[in-house]
């Protein structure tokens, strides 16, 4: 991580969301679902899992069970084999089924839409309830997960140490328009481009105003060069 100057330079940040504007004017979630319970399933399984994993899981999982009263009749050991493929899945087939539980219960059947309701259904933190009332566009939130947290530093939106914090300094800096779709461009750009170990600032579409450009600018193509220079192994090794 690089020491920043914060706040940035105004004009600098909302160049940088224009063009993230121009590259995807909508961007969205990776994430399938249909409604606000499949959601917030998909979300809170999400956490530590690809959301790749997660698609694949829930495609079958959603043909069965996509309402809380389908999910809460599937039960923890019925839920068990359509996601025992993602990371944590005991846990979270235990909150899932918890939060149906209390869905049904305490609102009807309904996913609450507001942040308190949400953060008090089990296995929903708060950057799970960002992720979907951001997604829902119900709150303009944003979700600080690692992608976000990483590229919020270099690109020198925020210095915190901490996610909450990082959270509070990108709605500070972040202008109002951008403001509902900034988690998205920072989650996908984190993703694609500005990745932990080899980020391609050479194809990178903000790279001139990234003030740690220098510091990784030219680390894939070394990496290439130095792959391209290593003797190749004996005949017969």
């Amino acid at each position: 991580m690089t020491a920043v100057v914060y706040p940035p330079d105004p004009d600098r940040v909302a160049e940088l969301f224009a063009r993230f504007e121009r590259l995807a004017p909508e961007p969205k979630t990776e994430l399938n679902f249909t409604d606000p319970f499949t959601l917030v399933v998909a979300v809170a399984l999400s956490a530590q899992t690809t959301d790749k994993a997660v698609n694949k899981a829930t495609e079958r999982l959603f043909a069965v069970a996509d309402t809380p009263e389908r999910m809460l009749a599937l039960g923890e050991e019925g839920l068990i084999p359509f996601i025992a493929s993602i990371g944590l899945f005991r846990n979270k087939a235990k909150n899932v089924i918890a939060l149906s539980r209390l869905v049904l219960e305490r609102h009807g059947g309904r996913v609450p839409l507001d942040r308190e309701g949400l953060q008090a259904l089990p296995g929903v933190g708060r950057k799970t309830a960002s992720v979907v009332l951001n997604e829902l566009g119900i709150e303009p939130a944003i979700a600080v997960d690692t992608h976000v947290f990483r590229v919020s530093h270099r690109l020198g939106l925020a210095n915190a140490a901490t996610p909450d914090k990082v959270e509070a300094q990108l709605h500070a800096v972040v202008p109002q328009p951008w403001l509902g779709r900034a988690h998205h461009w920072l989650i996908l750009h984190g993703r694609y481009v500005c990745t932990a170990q080899r980020p391609k600032c050479e194809a990178c579409p903000v790279a001139d105003l990234c003030p740690s450009r220098r510091l990784y600018a030219g680390t894939a193509s070394s990496a290439r060069r130095t792959a391209r220079a290593k003797p190749a192994p004996p005949a017969g090794s």
